[in-house]
């Protein structure tokens, strides 16, 4: 018998187009012999709409103006298990095995939408609520990673009511960092509000800018070096993929790089050592069951070109799920097909009930 699985995608962050796209490949490569894929989409309004779209359309994002969408959500009664359609002036309740949303960014992986799944006593693909909102908030998880010892780049923090005291920040971040720094919102997903510095004025900019996504804001030493990411997929024996490399077209691995810019480059696996790669594997692993991760995560790294040393950077909790993302890449070629990896996604949301 069919497992009915609903498909979320859009949402009201930055990262709705990729949201988009992800779903689209999503619903493309889910086995029609195991699956009944149940469409919801979320405007950037916040509009909560099922859609009979087509994976075309919900890539360009033609789904919206769909004739036949009518809202649909959530419900966070466990009698229900499922979502509720409103459709000819009444109501009707439907009863789903399994979710997937496939959000990313903030409300998507941030644990927003992960309470509202645990509430309504629905399996779900991807993170409980507190990992999930845990890995999004950059400053929480390099406080975590820096108490179990993992080795990540120099970092601090600052809010917004702290940037009074810019100027003694700033030379304080220049001692200890130096130029180039980077400069973070903490909680935003693939490279939105990022920005790589170069003098005082650059960096009051980039507070600026970063400050437009969230009122704390990550400055980090900057690794000259590789760009390194690994997948994680399971619940208590997790594995992890073989370890693939980006080679951005800008100066950094940011929105443009990753999703505009066709001169980035991705290899899998690394040109690494079976050293490096079991180091990066083992890391990942260990970061993953350390912060409560469930499911799946990217687990990015940074090897710095100088001394060797290998950085973990962040880890993301609903990756990009394109074709041609990295994380559906690495696991490809570590044997494990795109509908393969969806089979096992689910198998993971329902063990864990």
């Amino acid at each position: 018998m069919k497992k009915k699985v609903a498909i979320i995608f859009g949402g009201v962050s930055s990262e709705h187009e990729v949201s988009l796209k992800s779903a689209a490949s999503v619903l493309r490569n889910l086995d029609k012999n195991r699956y009944e894929a149940v469409k919801i989409g979320i405007s950037k309004s916040g509009r909560w709409l099922e859609t009979s779209a087509s994976p075309e359309d919900i890539e360009s994002g033609g789904w919206i103006d769909c004739e036949s969408n009518f809202p649909a959500f959530v419900s966070p009664d466990r009698e229900v298990h499922g979502i509720v359609r409103l459709k000819d002036g009444g109501a009707e309740t439907v009863y789903i095995d399994a979710v997937f949303p496939v959000l990313h960014g903030r409300n998507g992986e941030d644990g927003s939408i992960q309470g509202l799944f645990q509430l309504a006593g629905i399996p779900f693909v991807g993170c409980p609520m507190l990992s999930s909102a845990v890995c999004m908030d950059k400053a929480v998880t390099n406080a975590m990673l820096d108490h179990m010892g993992i080795a990540r780049s120099p970092w601090s923090q600052i809010s917004d009511l702290e940037i009074n005291s810019f100027d003694s920040r700033a030379e304080d971040w220049e001692e200890r960092f130096g130029y180039p720094m980077f400069v973070k919102p903490a909680n935003a997903g693939s490279s939105v509000g990022i920005s790589k510095v170069y003098d005082r004025a650059g960096l009051r900019a980039a507070l600026d800018l970063a400050f437009k996504h969230d009122r704390k804001v990550i400055i980090e030493k900057n690794i000259k070096g590789r760009e390194l990411e690994v997948g994680v997929l399971g619940n208590d024996e997790p594995i992890a993929s073989l370890v693939g490399e980006i080679f951005p077209a800008n100066d950094f691995y940011d929105y443009d790089a990753k999703y505009l810019n066709a001169k980035s480059v991705t290899k899998v696996p690394a040109d690494i050592t079976p050293s490096q790669q079991a180091f990066i594997q083992k890391t990942a692993v260990r970061a993953f069951m350390a912060l409560g991760c469930a499911g799946l995560s990217r687990v990015d790294f940074l090897m710095d070109s100088e001394s060797g040393e290998i950085y973990l950077n962040e880890l993301n909790t609903i990756p990009g799920f394109t074709n041609i993302s990295m994380y559906a890449q690495m696991f490809e070629a570590s044997g494990i097909s795109y509908s393969e990896l969806l089979d096992r996604l689910f198998e993971l949301a329902l063990e864990l009930g």
